[in-house]
């Protein structure tokens, strides 16, 4: 008698709705996806700048000044990681207490060197969305930049542009089409696919 199978014989592949397609593949929605980059690129590199240089975009000075290159790089993390420790105290904790744990046993002694990263991060992130530069991948690490922020009790504009970087991922085959990624995709292609610049196009027979 043969084994039970739960695995099908034939791969069935379910296809997604024409207006998945329409919103999410379909280049006549790339003006779509040029605003949502456009304002969630500008709040991350707006966020970069701040800690950058301790100023504004618009040149207003930012309490607390800059997070790095000032001396003490490691001030303005630990005090973002002290207010979120304690917020995982208390009847109704916002901050998870494995992450506190994190927080408290990674990040704190290593504050100088998140610092850096949340940083350089925050403007790389920005720029690949505003130049649509593999807007995918950055859409995806402002994602987990904003996860990260939330985790640790600060909500503030992180669930607004984290949504609309949820649906840049989706889209990331047109996200970027009015920005680099026009030409920057089909040059790299896909892993499952290769680059697409040198597939050949199929020659038509004349009569």
């Amino acid at each position: 008698m043969r084994a039970f199978q739960l695995q099908p014989q034939v791969a069935t592949q379910i296809p997604e709705p024409p207006i998945a397609r329409f919103f999410f593949a379909d280049t006549r929605m790339a003006w779509l996806w040029l605003i949502v980059r456009l304002y969630v690129g500008y709040q991350w590199i707006s966020a970069g700048f701040e800690k950058l240089t301790g100023y504004s975009l618009f040149g207003e000075a930012q309490k607390g000044g800059a997070w790095i290159f000032s001396g003490h790089d490691s001030a303005a993390m630990a005090g973002f990681v002290s207010g979120a420790l304690k917020l995982s105290t208390g009847a109704h904790p916002s901050v998870q207490g494995w992450y506190a744990w994190f927080l408290q046993s990674l990040v704190l002694p290593n504050a100088a060197f998140f610092a850096y990263v949340i940083t350089f991060g925050e403007i790389l992130v920005g720029l690949g969305l505003i130049f649509g530069c593999l807007t995918g991948i950055a859409a995806f690490f402002g994602v987990f930049m904003n996860l990260n922020f939330m985790l640790a009790g600060a909500v503030s504009i992180n669930p607004v542009i984290g949504a609309l970087a949820l649906f840049l991922i989706l889209a990331w085959r047109v996200a970027g089409y009015w920005g680099l990624d026009r030409y920057v995709l089909p040059i790299l292609g896909t892993p499952w696919t290769g680059s697409l610049a040198r597939t050949r196009k199929p020659v038509l027979a004349t009569s």
